[in-house]
């Protein structure tokens, strides 16, 4: 099957933006001794505006967890400065080309996976699986990414997934402890026990039926407050933003709605990342307007980054009546076994990484998440 994103370019095509002004027809039209399809264009969409704000906030959340992995939550980003060389290799992984491995590209790609069209509007939920199942094919970033179901965090489960047993004829047929506190890590580590693979943690949620309900603001803004956080993706309906933190009433956000021009990697293989970082200032929105369908991101670089956010949520998201999600230690028994997610056997990779839907089959789609009790 011909893969659909081998229809774009690494290029913006002037050409598609007067579309409007010809004759809808399936004539083809000769420009300067080039043909064009004129209901394509020939390259397929060439912006992202009207359709891709989910996924550039997915991207955002993403490449913060990134940060946070390679150059730790306190460092920033200054302009015109020499910057580390994990910095540029973390921008290559978003660059608008069908062969990195979080583009848009691939990100749409995968969304019809989800039953999502490519140009079709994703919600917070979309995008969480869509970053899990592209992450299986990112080795560099080695991250594991738990995306909750039915409003639910299962320790269990996200322990089986990040600790990695390292293969040696030392351990072979051993059990490792079922965790790892911080004094014994390195010792562990070291007797081949299992090693912790930094986690990104996604919990969508839906706060209410058409608009959010006020009992969870307070456990919502908590949320900002831990040292694991990664902000929400949430907004309007067809209208995403990236929630950052929060002032009294009023959520603090990034606004992915300026079109930006194409950007590549030059000749010394930097990015010139001027337009990656904001060019304003962020905004804010009372937290009411909120739609209610959200999903909040945190990151956790070791284990006990994961512990000191489960002793978190039991003290501050837990202590509600209606709580906001679930916490629990084991996998709940009416559920199918949970088996951590795996590369599927494909033997493509680079610009065709994901080059037909018949690959997405390996995935196993999940249901949208419940609407809570409100």
């Amino acid at each position: 099957m011909e893969s659909v994103l081998s229809k774009y370019e690494n290029q913006i095509t002037i050409f598609t933006d007067y579309l409007e002004e010809f004759p809808d027809t399936d004539e083809l039209v000769w420009i300067l001794g080039k043909q064009h399809l004129l209901k394509t264009g020939g390259t397929g969409p060439s912006s992202d505006a009207g359709w891709g704000c989910m996924l550039r906030c997915g991207q955002m959340m993403l490449a913060q967890a990134l940060i946070c992995r390679h150059l730790g939550r306190d460092w920033n980003w200054e302009k015109q400065k020499e910057q580390p060389k994990e910095y540029q290799r973390i921008l290559q992984c978003f660059l608008d080309r069908k062969d990195c491995c979080y583009s848009i590209h691939q990100m749409a790609q995968m969304g019809v996976g989800e039953g999502k069209s490519i140009g079709e509007w994703f919600g917070p939920n979309t995008v969480a699986q869509v970053l899990k199942k592209l992450a299986l094919f990112d080795e560099w970033n080695s991250l594991a990414v738990y995306v909750s179901m039915d409003n639910t965090v299962v320790i269990e489960d996200i322990k089986k997934m990040c600790c990695i047993l390292p293969l040696s004829a030392d351990t072979a047929g051993e059990s490792p402890p079922s965790s790892l506190n911080a004094s014994n890590r390195s010792k562990s580590t070291s007797a081949g026990w299992p090693a912790w693979k930094p986690l990104l943690l996604i919990v969508p949620l839906r706060l209410g039926i058409n608009q959010i309900n006020p009992v969870y603001v307070d456990a919502f803004k908590e949320c900002f407050k831990m040292p694991q956080s990664l902000g929400a993706l949430g907004g309007k309906p067809n209208n995403a933003y990236y929630f950052i933190g929060f002032l009294g009433d009023e959520l603090i956000f990034l606004d992915p709605h300026t079109t930006q021009t194409f950007v590549d990697t030059e000749e010394n293989g930097t990015v010139d990342d001027q337009t990656f970082h904001c060019l304003q200032s962020p905004q804010r929105m009372n937290i009411l307007n909120l739609d209610p369908s959200v999903a909040l991101g945190f990151f956790c670089k070791e284990e006990k980054d994961f512990d000191s956010w489960c002793s978190l949520v039991q003290k501050e998201i837990l202590k509600e009546n209606l709580r906001m999600f679930e916490l629990v230690q084991k996998h709940p028994s009416h559920w199918p076994p949970f088996i951590p997610p795996a590369k599927p056997e494909v033997t493509t990779t680079g610009a065709e990484f994901i080059d037909s839907t018949e690959q997405l089959e390996e995935f196993d789609l999940e249901e949208d998440f419940e609407i809570l009790s409100v």
